[in-house]
Order: C-alpha cells, then sequence, then structure tokens
C-alpha cells in the first residue's frame, strides 16, 4: 500500500514538472533524428581521390583501351548490399591538387595510377610476364576513415587487376552476413545504442526524484512513519519505469517513422529497456544518497551518465577488457555496466532477428546487474538517509 502511495505521489510530482520529463522523454529521439541527418537516412560514403595519369594504349581495332578509366569504374562500383554507394571518386590532375584536397579531408585516401598502365595490362595478356607497373596509395594516416577508404579501394583495384589480366586468385572468398546485417543502413546500426541511451539518461530523473524529497523534507516527515527505503524507492523506481517505457517506444517509433526496421520483437526491445532501467535507477540512488539538493544530484549524476555513455557501447563500440572466463565466455571490465549487455542484446533482436532464448545470457546477466544495482541503492539510501546516520 505505501509502495502505491508512493508511486501515485511521485508520478503527480513529475506531471508538475512537464519540462524536465519532456527532455528525458525527446533527448534519445532528437538523437536518433540527428544521426538520419548525419547519414541521410542511408550509410557513409568514402571520398576517394584518383589521380589517373595514364595515357592508354592502341588496339589492334583502332581504339584505345583505357585501363585506368577502368580501374576508375571499378572503384565506383563498389557499393553496399542495397547497391547504395560506398566509395565515391574524386579526380586531381597532380599531387600538390590531390594533397590540398587530402588536408582538408575532402578525401579519404588517394590512388595513384601510372603512365604505363594499360600498356602494361596489354603486354601481360600477350603473355609477356616480365613487365611490371604499380599503383601509389597513400593519405593521411590520422583520418579515422583513412584504412577503411585505402583497403576498400585498393580491393577494388585489385579485383580489376584480376579481372583485366585473366590472373585468378588462389583462393576465393565468400562473404556470409548474418541475418539482415548487409542491408543495414550506417543510421539503422546506430539504432540499438539510442535506444539504451533512452534508458541511461533516467539516472538524471531517479537521483533528482530522490533528492527532491530530501531537499523539500518530505524525508524527514516520511522517517516518522513505518515506511522503508524499499517502500520510497520503490515506489519512486515504478515511476520512473512508466518513463523508461515511455521513452523506449518513443525512441522506436521516431526510428521506425525515419526508415529504420526491426527484425525482432518490439516487446523484446521494451522488455530489455524495463529491465535496464531498474540498474539505472538504482545508480541514480545511490548518487542521490550522497546529495542534499536537486542541482547538486543533476550534477553529480554527470560522472555515472558518461560511464554509461561512453564506455556500454551505446554511443560507439569499445574493446574488451578481459577479466576472467565463465563457461567459455569472456567476462569483461565492462561487463560490469549493465547496459553492456542491453545493447549486445538489441544489436541481436533488432538486426539479426534473434529472440529472447538467443540473448538469455545477456538477458541473465542484465536481469543480475540490474537488481544488484538496485539492491544497493536501496541499501545506501536506508542506511544513510531513513536511519539518518
Amino acid at each position: 500500500m505505501k509502495f502505491l502511495i508512493i508511486f501515485r505521489k511521485t508520478l503527480r510530482e513529475m506531471s508538475r514538472d512537464l519540462w524536465v520529463v519532456g527532455l528525458t522523454l525527446v533527448f534519445a529521439p532528437c538523437f536518433v533524428l540527428l544521426y538520419w541527418l548525419w547519414f541521410q537516412g542511408g550509410s557513409t560514403t568514402y571520398k576517394v581521390l584518383v589521380l589517373n595519369h595514364d595515357v592508354g594504349a592502341p588496339l589492334p581495332n583502332g581504339e584505345t583501351f583505357a585501363a585506368g578509366e577502368d580501374v576508375i569504374l571499378a572503384i565506383q562500383g563498389v557499393t553496399y548490399a542495397d547497391d547504395k554507394p560506398l566509395l565515391i571518386v574524386v579526380r586531381a590532375s597532380d599531387m600538390s591538387e590531390a594533397e590540398a584536397i587530402l588536408r582538408d579531408r575532402g578525401a579519404v585516401t588517394f590512388v595513384e595510377i601510372p603512365e604505363d598502365f594499360s600498356q602494361t595490362f596489354l603486354a601481360l595478356q600477350s603473355g609477356d610476364r616480365s613487365v611490371m607497373t604499380q599503383i601509389t596509395f597513400g593519405g593521411d594516416m590520422t583520418n579515422p576513415y583513412y584504412a577503411i577508404g585505402a583497403a576498400l579501394a585498393l580491393t577494388a583495384v585489385d579485383g580489376y587487376v584480376q579481372q583485366a589480366s585473366g590472373q585468378k586468385p588462389i583462393i576465393n572468398y565468400i562473404e556470409q552476413p548474418l541475418g539482415a546485417s548487409a542491408a543495414r543502413s550506417e543510421f539503422e546500426i546506430y539504432v540499438p545504442g539510442v535506444i539504451i541511451l533512452a534508458v541511461i539518461l533516467l539516472v538524471f530523473q531517479a537521483a533528482m526524484a530522490v533528492a527532491r524529497e530530501i531537499e523539500s523534507g518530505a524525508l524527514q516527515r516520511l522517517r516518522l512513519t513505518p515506511m522503508t527505503a524499499f517502500d520510497l524507492l520503490g515506489g519512486i523506481s515504478a515511476a520512473l519505469m512508466v518513463v523508461a517505457v515511455s521513452s523506449v517506444l518513443l525512441t522506436f517509433g521516431t526510428a521506425a517513422a525515419l526508415g529504420f526496421h526491426s527484425q525482432g520483437s518490439l516487446w523484446a526491445a521494451v522488455l530489455i529497456g524495463a529491465v535496464t532501467s531498474l540498474s539505472i535507477i538504482g545508480i541514480g540512488l545511490v548518487v542521490a544518497c550522497f546529495t542534499r539538493t536537486v542541482s547538486q544530484a543533476f550534477v553529480v549524476a554527470n560522472f555515472p551518465l558518461g560511464l554509461l555513455m561512453f564506455f556500454s557501447g551505446a554511443i560507439f563500440p569499445v574493446p574488451t577488457v578481459k577479466l576472467f572466463t565463465i563457461g567459455g565466455r569472456v567476462v569483461g571490465l565492462y561487463d560490469l555496466l549493465p547496459p553492456t549487455h542491453a545493447v549486445a542484446a538489441l544489436n541481436k533482436i533488432l538486426t539479426l532477428g534473434a529472440d529472447l532464448s538467443e540473448v538469455s545470457f545477456e538477458i541473465g546477466a542484465l536481469v543480475v546487474l540490474s537488481v544488484l544495482y538496485f539492491l544497493v541503492g536501496v541499501i545506501v539510501f536506508q542506511r544513510l538517509q531513513i536511519r539518518g546516520s
């Protein structure tokens, strides 16, 4: 009964502060919109600077063989699985012009085709194996896109060389994508992490809701009643979970409206978001225990927010820092953050079409960590605030 009273009380207080609740709800959908605008609803393209010095070579029929131009077409032919362009060719006449473009990051890499490129190919096709030519490539190695652009461009060049010279590779490689991952745009790849970001933002609401009870003096009055820390925090948490589920649904709906296609169940995603919110709320409760005002809670909550955002994989992938192994599965340092498992589970469900049974490990770890974080929040609050020590 006391739990329900606190639940209704918290909902009424949040309704009086719709500005804060509204910002919490729309923050993640705004991130979805920004990602969609950045990637134009699609995926990243890499600009390859081409210096084509090839002069061509005459053919017996009077036509000119232009292998350099064929290489450019091969580079332009590199696309995503949905046929959207992956590489865009930018032409330059000389190296000084190319360096200026690369310095301004107007391209991620350059490929230089020599003058004798076509002549060398004709000699190879005639059986002359004594001839040789070379392709020069490079770029700004501090550019994070350099390695990707260079690898893709050289792969296209190598494919053309093999085809034009008739030299087949020793091994043929066949790519087998998992689920619908090959057809995902870069915008869609980021959506699962942003959905979890919507839940992570609850750390502010949780810390501020409890700090409000402390600052207003309501907690002093509640100490005179038989109410426990679980009654207070459980009621507040139930109200915050309503916000969490609403935020997940709103973020998912925004992504779907902008072209996101889920391969799995929406309700499985909502379930994962709800469980994750329990751990985030627990962290917010711990923050509130060490603050006396709402403004203090807001400031202090930024520290766990940074950890949860940047070290859980919600914003960008993080490396595995191995701690130990359980049943053949590596447990890393960042696995101690519940959103890490939530992001992994959502990627499997929304991108690969997995069902709940296929993410049982992630859900199990998420439940254990969420309960643990929440109980820590309850215990710390009981000792520092309810008992007044």
